[in-house]
């Protein structure tokens, strides 16, 4: 392992504490994030350890605290689902007990309610020549942000059931006269 970065000095493992303590203060960070930023530094594994437990003791980091924060933002705000935000957590080496609490904790009408505008919207910008194509298509994205196949399968019904009653408030309008 590298000790140094280049055109730099070697950093301690107080100096570390001190910049990890004050980039955590800012936002949430995982002890994973934590520890890539050492070890781009430099820092030897036994001190990146120290310095995770003092972090940790200290409540700057908080694996779960973060896995909430994260997920509840990312069904929020990216209108991710379940899968997406599971794998996303993976890859930031947050344990699997967590992740399933955290997941768990988010209510089933968060997903719903962030899958359904999504698929609204995505339907009015696909360009299908059947209502099957049409499917495939929203299905495909919608799977690719992380849903589950039955709450893409009841949000389309519900869009398909709403589409169908528009057209039949149209069709009970008087043409005559106009």
């Amino acid at each position: 392992m590298q000790k140094m970065m280049k055109g730099k000095k070697e950093i301690t493992e107080k100096e570390a504490l001190n910049k990890l303590a004050a980039l955590c203060s800012r936002a949430e960070h995982c002890s994973f994030e934590m520890r890539r930023k050492m070890t781009l530094w430099g820092l030897a594994e036994d001190a990146q350890n120290r310095v995770v437990d003092a972090l940790t003791e200290g409540r700057y980091i908080d694996d779960e605290r973060y896995a909430r924060a994260f997920a509840n933002d990312k069904v929020r705000y990216d209108k991710w689902g379940r899968h997406k935000v599971d794998q996303a957590l993976y890859m930031k080496h947050i344990s699997e007990d967590i992740r399933r609490r955290v997941i768990d904790e988010i209510e089933e009408t968060s997903f719903t309610d962030s899958l359904r505008p999504l698929l609204k919207a995505k339907m009015k910008s696909v360009k299908a020549k059947s209502d099957y194509e049409l499917s495939c298509k929203l299905i495909r994205y919608a799977l690719g942000r992380g849903y589950d196949m039955e709450e893409i399968r009841n949000c389309l019904g519900e869009l398909y059931r709403e589409e169908e009653e528009a057209e039949d408030d149209f069709s009970e309008i008087p043409t005559s006269g106009i």
